[in-house]
């Protein structure tokens, strides 16, 4: 057991995954114990030594068992070498001069050392003064270099010295002319630096991965390189996007800003482009599914944002929902967002809630004309759910991955007018499925990974509806023949795949 714990293993990530929650013990106790210490001594409060000691005690061995999951955590990698090294020394320094502090304030050593209480408060004071530095350098480690100083205000900011500040991009700028656009430098990098980069810079290096720059990029990092040229499916950079949100290896992590649909698109295409560091758009094969991910990027959205990109729902104004309907929705942990304010359509997410069922579709009945983007992926539903979301006339992205769908449900999809997009990975759907829904007018794309479908009519499709994509997951021989046929592996909707 010891040997596991001393090595990185899923035990010893277990256990280091506690360090953020029990490092707050020792600084709350070791503020606490100098703030009674100070004030008994100012006469300001009376309070009895045995209160100290045992606070003490508590900073003491709560320090340890930081100290210990926090080495724990630093087994798995990915921090900045220099500052763990720095943040590792003056925990264990915490540790140390908080049971020299309890040691001679309980009288343990006055036997042994008569003048032990002298070190009493420089012990205390010195690590108090190290559990601030300690907490410094772990939100560096946690969050990037200069975490807590980066948004300090002036004149704050240059009475410490500290450079301008710098606006973190949020967003990706509209580009005039895209087809003049130098693919990695006007697109792909700014995608990056608004998602990635956070985690994968200079300044914290999750995984050993940089993502700031191209040829770092490349390198990869403890898992292997980030991409493959030419292959998106099989790049880890996109595979993991192809996971449940919830999957701990899924990027970003849960919590933090998604990358979009579009946005994932664009990336998946500039890999299978072959990755190029100075191409152009107008100097690379577009398919037909990547141009409205392109034609994005010259309007005042970014690439992927929530403005709605489908030609036909684009001409759609429905009727308002009732405000409490929508909030009776949430109450049952349904996410509900405005994706046009104008428009009046909505996105409805049952992410949180895999328990959501058949019969709770009757829960969207109210916004069945406003809902376009309807995500059950990994939820309890059955084919029987179909028969209320072929009711939603205005459908246009449907994501049923990770669920009990199979051919009987997806075929009833057939009569909607706007649905675009069809998420059925890992589901029952098989050929007869695919090829029920494959001659709809609005189709682009649909997701067909680890399902029943097979190779065989993935290919009937194809050659029948060229401006289709099918995506079939990683098969090489799929890969192969999609670029084959001219890069139509348009990854739409690759995200929530």
């Amino acid at each position: 057991m010891y040997s596991i714990l001393l090595q990185d293993s899923s035990w010893a990530t277990f256990i280091g995954r506690f360090h953020p929650a029990i490092v707050h013990f020792p600084i709350g106790f070791l503020l606490i114990a100098a703030l009674l210490e100070l004030g008994r001594r100012w006469g300001k409060i009376a309070v009895s030594e045995n209160v100290v000691v045992f606070i003490l005690l508590w900073s003491a061995i709560s320090a340890t068992f930081a100290c210990g999951a926090g080495y724990l955590l630093s087994l798995s990698g990915g921090y900045d070498v220099n500052l763990l090294d720095n943040h590792m020394w003056k925990g264990i320094g915490v540790a140390v001069f908080a049971w020299a502090a309890w040691l001679v304030k309980s009288d343990k050593l006055q036997k042994a050392l008569p003048a032990g209480k002298l070190i009493y408060l420089p012990a205390i004071l010195v690590a108090t003064a190290l559990t601030l530095s300690a907490g410094h350098d772990g939100g560096s480690l946690t969050h990037g270099e200069g975490y807590l100083t980066q948004y300090t205000p002036e004149p704050f900011r240059s009475l410490a010295g500290l450079p301008p500040l710098k606006a973190e991009p949020t967003e990706i700028k509209p580009i005039a002319d895209v087809q003049q656009a130098v693919v990695y430098t006007d697109i792909v990098q700014p995608i990056l630096q608004t998602k990635c980069t956070q985690c994968h810079s200079s300044s914290k290096s999750k995984g050993d991965l940089r993502m700031d720059q191209l040829a770092l990029l490349a390198k990869g990092g403890e898992n292997g390189p980030a991409f493959i040229a030419g292959k998106s499916a099989e790049s880890d950079m996109i595979k993991r996007c192809l996971l449940p949100e919830n999957d701990d290896e899924h990027m970003p992590p849960k919590g933090k800003p998604q990358l979009t649909t579009d946005q994932i698109a664009l990336l998946s295409w500039w890999i299978d482009q072959g990755a190029p560091a100075d191409k152009k758009v107008s100097q690379l094969t577009v398919p037909e599914a990547i141009k409205p991910a392109l034609a994005s990027l010259t309007k005042g959205a970014p690439a992927g944002s929530d403005k709605i990109s489908e030609p036909g729902v684009l001409s759609l104004k429905v009727p308002k929902a009732d405000d409490r309907v929508i909030e009776d929705l949430r109450k049952t942990g349904l996410i509900v967002n405005t994706l046009s304010q104008d428009q009046n359509l909505l996105e409805i997410s049952a992410v949180n809630l895999p328990g959501f069922n058949d019969k709770q579709m009757e829960l969207l009945k109210p916004v069945a004309q406003q809902v376009t983007w309807l995500k059950l992926g990994g939820t309890s539903i059955t084919d029987a759910a179909f028969e209320q979301i072929a009711k939603f006339p205005n459908l246009s992205k449907l994501h049923v991955e990770h669920t009990a769908t199979s051919d009987k449900g997806i075929a009833m999809l057939k009569p909607l007018p706007y649905l675009g997009y069809i998420n059925v990975v890992d589901t029952k759907v098989g050929d007869a499925g695919l090829k029920a829904v494959a001659g709809m007018k609005a189709l682009r794309s649909i997701y067909v990974w680890q399902s029943a479908v097979t190779d065989s009519a993935v290919s009937q499709v194809g050659k029948q509806f060229p401006d289709l994509l099918v995506m079939n997951g990683f098969n090489e021989a799929t890969a192969a023949e999609f670029v084959k046929a001219g890069d139509k592996s348009d990854p739409e909707e690759v995200k929530n795949k």
